[in-house]
């Protein structure tokens, strides 16, 4: 799927104009709604860019179908019309992301992690000295690196990303938030130097499908985050952080990802600060092989810091 930032960016400035927000739930949550009003055509902004329901050409106000026409996101089903992305606010922002349901290779997922990674980044950018690079691994739709160089004003942002449409929306996101930010395909070899300040949220689950956006590897979803983790720290300058958000599956009351990460930082002589910032999520993954096998009890959303 190909996206184009600039008209994209500029829909999310008019439907800003238009005062639109909506806080974007779960994928189970937004099936549940929508089971509810099914058939149903879309009858306001919050229909069409949240809740993702099909929509008559003239429900829109300006040139919103233009917009979506030209950036590449606009389906027609019959008589009535899709968008191809969604819209959420954070943080006093618009972030695009992909339209329901997120099952395609390349979708770029958007939900209640977003919202904890950003407070979890807003948290952490209060005792960070203004770093001169900001990397955002992983980056997906750009919030986390958005939001950070707001705060922090580096002066060099990159968004990474091995998906180019998860690059083309984080590119639009970035416009329409005048955050100036290179995006580039791949991980950290895309980046030349040392790297003052990284941020991540990986993919964290034991995905059967094996998704790009979710599969976080080995180690029941953990393998991914703590691979970055070491990338991170033979990368960072004297000094230097990385902030990832990740999840970890607890079993028998152990989080061994904190054990791994403890370990390893230990191997580069760094400091870690790890905090578990909600306690049971995704519950309904716990009937998956993967989890119920190893006799997983919750998944915890995590927070570290790891500092040379």
């Amino acid at each position: 799927m190909t996206f184009l930032p600039e008209p994209l960016a500029a829909l999310l400035q008019e439907l800003d104009n238009e005062g639109y927000a909506f806080t974007t739930v779960t994928p189970a949550t937004h099936a549940r709604l929508l089971a509810r009003r099914k058939g149903e055509a879309a009858q306001d902004l919050r229909d069409v860019f949240g809740w993702n329901l099909d929509f008559a050409r003239d429900l829109l106000p300006g040139d919103l179908v233009g917009l979506l026409e030209e950036g590449g996101a606009l389906e027609r089903r019959g008589d009535r019309l899709r968008s191809l992305v969604r819209v959420a606010s954070l943080g006093g922002r618009l972030f695009l992301h992909s339209g329901f349901p997120t099952d395609a290779a390349d979708s770029v997922f958007f939900g209640p992690d977003s919202y904890r990674f950003a407070r979890f980044v807003e948290s952490a950018a209060a005792e960070l000295a203004p770093p001169r690079t900001l990397v955002d691994l992983g980056a997906g739709t750009g919030p986390g690196g958005i939001i950070a160089a707001g705060l922090l004003e580096p002066e060099a942002v990159t968004l990474l990303d091995i998906n180019p449409a998860a690059l083309a929306l984080a590119e639009a996101n970035a416009l329409a938030a005048g955050v100036e930010v290179e995006t580039k395909r791949g991980g950290l070899d895309q980046v030349e130097g040392e790297i003052d300040l990284l941020i991540a949220n990986p993919p964290f689950m034991a995905d059967p499908a094996g998704r790009d956006y979710r599969d976080g590897g080995g180690m029941l979803g953990t393998g991914l985050s703590l691979d970055w983790a070491r990338q991170a720290l033979g990368r960072l300058s004297d000094g230097g952080a990385m902030l990832l958000y990740t999840g970890s599956p607890i079993v028998a009351g152990e989080d061994r990802l904190l054990d791994a990460l403890a370990e390893l930082a230990g191997e580069h002589d760094a400091q870690l600060r790890y905090e578990e910032i909600d306690p049971d999520i995704f519950g309904e993954e716990l009937d998956q092989p993967a989890y119920a096998e190893a006799g997983v009890e919750r998944i915890a959303a995590v927070g570290a810091i790891l500092r040379r």
